[in-house]
């Protein structure tokens, strides 16, 4: 599989006003005169990774890379206790997006991301699909309620012992009663202590569903700056409770919105907190769309899952 292209930085930077008293920060990098494409973060609240930079030809790609709000450079932050999550929804994000692209003067945009990333995309280009050249996703999911019921429980299957002490982190939450939202409410708690221990519980759980790709060589979550971890797990659990703000499947429903739309699905057969069945649902819906199994990747792909994402978005990088 080939290499990434070089580092590069950004040629320009900025942050944007969309509201409520949030600031945005959105960077450009590669060719100002370039295709202009649109790298969406996962989590929810992840922040952006200046290495998805390197995924896009700097002589053919205009890239733009932005955090969401609540977290990265964007403000308020998150970790932030005082921070109000009643102005960070998805339909929030959305409106964002749509306020960027306006600012940066872009028509149409390709869009690539993956994990929550994948679901914000598909709501954009859903309600937006003429302003959308092309997407690219890597490890698929809509968050229906039914996916991040598997995450923070049915994966407990494979990892009793380790859900145990995640359930238990939700102290007086039924092992069939909703953990995510019990999370929600620790993460609003008055005390920073029950907060800190509650980030530190999510966190211990992410990396356990993640444990079989990492072999224990690193902790995705675990191993972010403590600033960096209150804000994903405060913006994860504020989304997941509420489902997203999304219909039941209406992602998956309103698939035929992106006709026309030409797509790259690359998911790893082995991923266990995201299985396989919604990246073929999806394809399955959107005609548009090829989807490519890495059969021994994960949630967080490896070499040929970066591959399959490199050769699709240098194919789009043709006029």
């Amino acid at each position: 599989m080939r290499e990434p292209y070089p580092p590069i930085e950004p040629y320009d930077r900025g942050m944007l006003e969309v509201g409520d008293g949030n600031l945005v920060y959105w960077e450009a990098c590669g060719n100002p005169a370039g295709k202009p494409a649109l790298v969406v973060h996962g989590g929810p609240g992840s922040g952006r990774g200046a290495w998805t930079r390197t995924y896009f030809d700097p002589e053919r790609y205009r890239v733009i890379l932005f955090d969401q709000r609540g977290c990265g450079r964007s403000t308020p932050h998150a970790a932030d206790p005082a921070t109000d999550m009643r102005h960070n929804t998805t339909g929030h994000l959305l409106t964002d997006m749509e306020r960027l692209r306006r600012h940066l003067g872009v028509d149409r945009w390709l869009l690539y991301g993956g994990s929550w990333g994948s679901t914000l995309i598909l709501a954009y280009a859903e309600r937006h699909p003429e302003r959308v050249s092309e997407i690219v996703i890597s490890s698929v999911t809509t968050t229906r309620r039914s996916e991040i019921d598997w995450l923070y429980r049915g994966v407990g299957r494979f990892f009793p012992e380790q859900w145990e002490r995640f359930l238990s982190g939700a102290p007086g939450t039924p092992r069939d009663g909703d953990v995510v939202a019990a999370y929600a409410r620790l993460m609003e708690h008055p005390d920073a202590a029950v907060r800190e221990q509650a980030t530190a519980d999510w966190c211990a759980w992410e990396d356990t569903v993640l444990s079989g790709e990492t072999k224990g060589a690193s902790r995705p979550y675990g191993d972010r700056p403590a600033s960096a971890r209150v804000a994903l797990v405060r913006i994860c659990s504020h989304y997941f409770s509420h489902g997203a703000w999304l219909e039941e499947g209406a992602l998956l429903r309103d698939a035929h919105r992106l006709a026309g739309i030409p797509g790259v699905l690359v998911h790893g057969r082995l991923d266990l907190g995201g299985p396989l069945d919604t990246a073929w649902e999806l394809a399955r819906a959107w005609p548009d769309a090829e989807l490519v199994v890495v059969e021994d990747a994960g949630h967080l792909g490896g070499a040929a899952t970066r591959g399959h994402v490199l050769a699709a978005l240098d194919r789009f990088a043709a006029p």
